[in-house]
């Protein structure tokens, strides 16, 4: 039945058991099935009802950048929304398509001289990831600037939830409980100085850069913030920067973010993240849960 999906959507660009590691932050990633690149609200509603009737499991990525894509790959149908990525800033709005870097959004609304986005100014996700897991920085989350985020069910009904309906926490947002695709999200934002809405975003990305490895691939904040806690100070503690598993490494530059140094599997990664995970429980009693999404199969 997947062999109809090219023929019946001859205007979207779709590959066949492509290497998913073209895609992801970190490099690594077996192969999907089938890999479709909708560039509209109505391919990705069309795409999802063939699923849906085909009984064809689905799978949504944005920009992979928080992700880890197991060496297995993805069986049936993955859906890159990279390429629905307009954004419009107007009164106090910036409407951004799903697909829309989030680092894109900013500008946006820097441009428009909107302030409240400044702490996203790095975050290297898609508008429809940062929804998923309510991504923050520097004291900032999606969740104090989004007004209403549209999304398709898993039938292709367009739906629009609110920011309450969204059920924000850390990391967390309910469009990770139920199988729905946000495909635009409406952020709303206060009128400010562009002069010092650019300053901010200067300043933010300045401390990304002089913290984080930004020169390796990698999947972002492995593990989230355990409260109490500081994840990064608690693996530094543990003495496990520089220590590799194949090609994967703690990072030397910041112990919070595992960097593909010589050509790491996602088998590696996993391997890693547990090794991590034991060795920081044994040494402090702490279990680090991962913020980074994990999806596929085993190899």
């Amino acid at each position: 039945m997947m062999q109809d999906v090219l023929a019946t959507f001859p205007a979207i660009e779709i590959k066949k058991d492509e290497s998913l590691s073209h895609y992801t932050n970190t490099k690594t990633g077996g192969p999907a099935d089938y890999v479709a690149f909708p560039k509209s609200i109505s391919e990705t509603k069309a795409l999802l009802e063939y699923a849906d009737a085909q009984q064809i499991p689905v799978t949504v990525i944005g920009n992979a950048s928080n992700l880890i894509v197991k060496d297995g790959g993805i069986r049936g149908l993955t859906l890159i929304l990279t390429k629905m990525n307009q954004i419009h800033a107007s009164d106090h709005q910036v409407v951004a398509e799903a697909g829309a870097a989030l680092i894109d959004a900013t500008k946006a609304a820097c441009h428009a001289s909107l302030t409240g986005l400044e702490f996203a100014a790095g975050i290297p996700g898609s508008v429809g990831g940062a929804i998923f897991m309510n991504a923050g920085a520097y004291g900032g989350e999606i969740s104090e600037v989004v007004a209403e985020v549209t999304v398709l069910t898993a039938d292709g009904q367009l739906k629009t939830l609110s920011n309450e309906a969204l059920d924000f926490g850390y990391r967390h947002s309910t469009v990770q409980d139920y199988h729905d695709t946000v495909v635009s999200a409406t952020f709303k934002l206060k009128s400010g100085d562009q002069t010092k809405i650019q300053a901010r975003m200067d300043e933010l990305n300045f401390l990304r850069a002089s913290k984080q490895p930004l020169e390796w691939p990698s999947c972002g904040s492995v593990f989230k913030r355990p409260t109490g806690y500081f994840t990064g100070k608690l693996i530094h503690d543990a003495g496990l920067q520089g220590t590799r598993v194949g090609g994967a490494e703690v990072s030397k530059k910041h112990a919070g973010f595992i960097i593909n140094v010589d050509h790491a599997t996602a088998t590696d990664y996993m391997e890693m993240i547990h090794h991590i995970q034991t060795v920081v429980f044994e040494k402090f009693g702490v279990h680090l849960e991962t913020e980074v999404r994990i999806i596929g199969e085993d190899a």
